[in-house]
């Protein structure tokens, strides 16, 4: 028999029987219920050791990372100069490549550690793995490219297949070089130029470069004791094995069927990749620390008439309705309606009814609505999960945007297969990992294979994920100049670093839909770089003055969220719990991404350039 904290599907309350603790309350009560319960589950799982509780992928564990995807070639080392060398060649990337092209930019060079474009959804290729944002508004250009999605949601296969399309379409893959890893990139200040070399012993030097490294490409593995010893088969699910498990991104793990599988981690990778690891292994323990709040996610055919008759821009509306709605603005209508948007509309839907109360203050209306959805998230839950046990241990507690929200249509029915553990950890992890197995719950599982879905690294310092540290004027490296807080103009420019510019998180707009800012950012560098060679110019900078503005208006912006981070559940989102007020500059900009467009739209609309030093050639 398993453990009390080990749940699987058995005899049990029927969902219908079961009643929601909410009924009958009050809101401010149940919003007293709420908190406190939210804050309980929060402190359990706090942990001292923050970001530094997961492994790099080197050393020993290098493995992790190889390319499973491409076959290694070789080739000459080149040397070459270039006006634009762009470092990555996911979205961010191909943007940046598409903005200069349409301002007749053409002298770029590509450069990407893996063997095509793409970027996370090269790496990502698991079973099930999908996006969970509409197509229509996660793809970009696609008037101009001239596709419609097949779907509402799109496949990674097919998300990888259409960075490639873009590439086409505009001509870059004659403009990369894959395969290539940037190693160093120093500033040549007699030649207004950066050098850059790449482990191939390319020599390449460009007058301005674009650091496009996107945010979930660098896997990271949890530092559970033990987990070199482990005997059996195992990977990350950003490098599936296929060779091991058979099958393809659509499924057909085939050669499971007589293996006893385990994975860690339930964040949104495994909440795609768990059903089709379900319907093929022999047995399948899901070891949990926090659950993801798990939407539905409906999908159908995209009406082929109706995408048709949109009219001309109509994918800008849609994005930036979006964006707005999903960082609490207030719109006329949600154009999008789907789990993304939903707790915002029913929001908008009370203060519209009057339902949030005359006068009823704005963050308190927002949290009746939070709770109202993952409420319903909670009895989504009960009504698809035959055990209860098994279902009370899949609720999430906590605000639905403390963690990535999750939306999927099979995988809590996963859990009612006999074959299918969840071995619930009670916010405490996997205690060790040996060599026959895991033992977490105060039990042993025995394992044939072990898949770690514990996600990439966000939070760390830029210079550990990118593998390279940029060197400035004066021989600065990007590492002494970040050295605790992270200083910018806009998250793009750093004072000190001319003619670089920079694809973050930190200090920039961050929008749910990443895709949005990455284009917001792509074509604002590419108008600033037109825009300077124009002028004539050898170099533009951030000066000192404008930098340091920027990052006070990033720790005034940030204050507001200051208190909501700290009553979530530790994650990504939160640097592991460790949320520090003194640090909020290093977090995305706190006005939000429709704020933060408009002051970049401003800024350039303003044409002289504040906060930027033009060097005159």
């Amino acid at each position: 028999m398993p453990p009390a904290s080990a749940s699987r599907p058995a005899e049990g309350h029927s969902p219908a029987e079961r009643q929601s603790p909410a009924e009958g309350q009050r809101p401010a009560e149940r919003l007293a219920a709420a908190r406190a319960r939210y804050r309980a589950e929060r402190d359990k799982r706090l942990r001292k050791d923050g970001n530094d509780q997961y492994l790099e992928t080197k050393k020993g564990f290098a493995d992790f990372v190889q390319d499973p995807y491409a076959t290694p070639h070789t080739r000459a080392p080149v040397s070459a100069e270039h006006e634009v060398v762009i470092v990555g060649g996911g979205f961010g990337g191909i943007l940046s490549a598409i903005y200069l092209m349409k301002q007749n930019i053409t002298d770029i060079c590509i450069l990407d550690k893996a063997g095509g474009f793409g970027g996370t959804w090269y790496w990502n290729r698991y079973p099930g793995i999908s996006c969970d944002m509409q197509s229509y508004i996660y793809l970009p250009l696609l008037e101009e490219t001239g596709y419609m999605p097949p779907r509402n949601y799109a496949s990674g296969e097919e998300i990888r297949a259409y960075s490639e399309r873009m590439a086409q379409h505009w001509g870059l893959a004659e403009r990369a070089l894959f395969q290539t890893e940037l190693t160093a990139m120093a500033w040549d200040e007699d030649a207004a130029r950066w050098r850059l070399t790449t482990q191939r012993g390319d020599k390449l030097s460009a007058r301005f470069v674009i650091l496009a490294l996107g945010v979930l490409d660098t896997p990271k593995l949890p530092g559970i004791k033990g987990i070199e010893q482990f005997r059996g088969h195992m990977f990350h699910t950003g490098r599936w094995d296929y060779a091991y498990t058979g099958g393809n991104s659509d499924g057909g793990l085939v050669r499971l069927a007589d293996k006893r599988v385990g994975i860690i981690g339930t964040g949104a990778t495994a909440v795609q990749c768990v059903p089709h690891l379900a319907e093929h292994a022999k047995t399948l323990h899901v070891f949990q620390r926090t659950p993801s709040g798990v939407d539905a996610r409906p999908e159908h055919p995209t009406d082929a008439n109706w995408y048709r008759a949109q009219k001309a821009g109509w994918q800008r509306d849609l994005v930036e309705n979006f964006t707005a709605i999903t960082s609490g603005g207030m719109v006329e209508k949600d154009l999008v309606q789907d789990g993304w948007t939903g707790i915002l509309s029913n929001l908008f839907k009370m203060m519209r009814s009057g339902d949030a109360g005359p006068g009823q203050d704005i963050a308190q209306a927002l949290e009746l609505a939070d709770l109202e959805k993952m409420d319903e998230i909670r009895a989504r839950i009960d009504t698809t999960v035959r055990d209860a046990k098994t279902a009370e241990a899949l609720k999430p507690w906590y605000r639905q945007f403390c963690k990535r929200p999750c939306f999927h249509d099979t995988y809590l029915e996963s859990f009612n297969r006999p074959n299918v553990t969840l071995v619930d950890t009670d916010g405490r992890g996997v205690e060790a990992i040996d060599a026959d197995g895991v033992r977490a719950a105060g039990q042993h599982y025995a394992l044939d294979c072990l898949i770690f879905a514990s996600g990439f690294e966000v939070g760390t310092e830029y210079v550990r994920r990118s593998g390279f540290d940029p060197v400035g004027r004066k021989g600065q490296a990007l590492s002494e100049k970040w050295a605790g807080e992270i200083a910018s103009l806009h998250g793009i420019h750093v004072h000190g670093f001319p003619n670089c510019f920079i694809h973050q998180v930190p200090q920039s707009g961050l929008a749910a839909n990443f895709v949005h800012t990455s284009q917001e950012v792509a074509q604002h560098v590419a108008t600033i770089i037109v825009e300077a060679e124009r002028r004539q110019c050898a170099s533009v900078e951030a000066t000192a003055a404008g930098e340091a503005a920027w990052v006070q208006q990033c720790r005034d912006s940030a204050g507001a969220m200051a208190d909501f981070w700290d009553s979530c559940t530790p994650g990504y989102y939160n640097r592991e719990g460790q949320y520090d007020p003194a640090l909020a500059a290093n977090g995305p900009y706190g006005g939000g991404p429709v704020s933060f467009f408009n002051i970049l739209k401003a800024w350039r609309d303003a044409g002289d350039m504040p906060g930027l030093i033009l060097h005159r050639r």
